[in-house]
């Protein structure tokens, strides 16, 4: 029992030893108070709301015990020596004499055209100078004030700044040169969905007997996209992406493809457009369709060899189809009518390999949650006579981010 009362005791009296030091660690810390800053040419900004920035960021170093608004109220009420605006050396030191500080930080917040220049100088009474500053340059957005403080703030103290958080905001004279800005490799598996349309869609319900695909005229697509950024800034990319797609393993086919394409990335929404050329493997053969139905079904397709070999039966008894030699020759079929000839191609699964272009059209966002990015795009790909409209989607994680070098 007795051991039991002796760990208590040794318990309690740690936890209050622990509480002391962190108290009189606390309390041996330099006092500091920020005086507002003068704010020019940033509507809706106060010089209040500015110092109300600056105190926060200051708390948050952990490194000063910080004089808040009220306590400084009371002080600047009875110092009639100093300005309603005390931004000088002097001034400054009038006023952190009357406050018994060891520190007093104030500056300037200004819209220079199309960026804010911050200025912080921090002044310690006991050397009765300016000990550190720090003036930046940012890209101007007034949502961002809060962060921009925070960037000045740190560095004024040498302390490293989050992740990329300056090279975000830094104001940049020429940002869509500077490619490196914001690059982000979005590169990443997509999968998708796209609906035949025109002579895609003939070509997939066609009969496999006629050169066709005999499938439902909508397929799945899976396959994986590269990108990478050639022109940005934060609020803007232009990307070259890369596409390499496999239609069709859903209906037991493969469609290849390779798309190339140039993007456009716009705001912190990730929205973007897209278009290029698409290139593929196809197969033809020259003929023509029944449309009026003058040998069977109308729409029927019939290539040079179908029509050799329908003829073949058909004419078999007519002398007029044989030659001197007494071999049947089959008729030109636009001799029968003369909306058919063989002088066009049409996709055939037993016709002759050939490079097949389209030209690719995307719409899209990416949606971003942490490190990971989910693009969704609707794309329309048109070739001649045809083509096909789908959605897709992809996943990938935000590995690096090249950010600019600081100014």
């Amino acid at each position: 029992m007795k051991t039991i009362s002796t760990t208590i005791v040794l318990f309690i009296t740690g936890i209050a030893f622990s509480q002391t030091t962190d108290l009189k660690s606390y309390e041996s810390l330099p006092t500091i108070a920020v005086y507002q800053p003068k704010v020019a040419g940033i509507s809706g900004v106060t010089p209040e709301m500015a110092g109300k920035m600056l105190r926060i960021e200051v708390s948050k170093l952990n490194t000063y015990i910080l004089y808040d608004e009220f306590d400084m109220l009371s002080v600047l009420n009875q110092l009639d020596s100093v300005e309603k605006v005390c931004l000088d050396k002097q001034c400054l030191l009038k006023l952190g004499d009357g406050l018994e500080v060891d520190y007093i930080v104030s500056g300037s917040y200004d819209r220079l055209g199309d960026k804010i220049v911050v200025f912080l100088k921090l002044i310690s009474l006991e050397k009765r100078d300016v000990v550190e500053s720090k003036m930046l340059e940012f890209d101007a957005s007034n949502s961002e004030l809060q962060r921009m403080t925070e960037v000045v703030i740190r560095q004024m103290h040498n302390i490293e700044t989050k992740g990329t958080q300056a090279a975000q905001l830094l104001y940049d004279k020429d940002p869509v040169t500077s490619y490196s800005a914001g690059q982000i490799n979005n590169s990443g598996p997509r999968l998708g969905y796209a609906y035949f349309m025109g002579n895609m869609q003939e070509f997939a319900m066609r009969d496999e007997s006629r050169g066709g695909m005999e499938i439902f005229p909508a397929a799945t697509m899976i396959g994986y996209q590269l990108e990478t950024q050639y022109l940005g800034s934060e609020n803007f990319s232009a990307l070259f992406e890369g596409i390499f797609n496999i239609t069709g393993l859903d209906q037991g086919v493969a469609i290849p493809s390779i798309t190339l394409m140039n993007g456009f990335r716009f705001g912190q929404g990730g929205w973007e457009i897209a278009f290029g050329p698409g290139f593929g493997i196809r197969k033809r053969s020259n003929g023509f369709f029944d449309s009026h139905g003058l040998f069977g079904n109308p729409g029927t397709y019939f290539s040079q060899n179908d029509w050799n070999s329908y003829a073949s039966r058909a004419f078999a008894g007519d002398s007029s189809y044989y030659n001197s030699n007494n071999n049947f020759v089959a008729p030109d079929p636009s001799d029968l009518h003369e909306d058919y000839d063989f002088d066009s191609k049409y996709l055939d699964k037993r016709g002759r390999a050939e490079l097949a272009t389209t030209f690719v059209f995307a719409f899209g966002r990416t949606f971003r949650a942490g490190s990971l990015n989910i693009p969704v795009n609707i794309f329309y790909s048109a070739q001649k006579g045809g083509g096909f409209v789908g959605v897709n989607l992809g996943f990938n994680v935000m590995k690096s981010k090249r950010s600019r070098q600081y100014k």
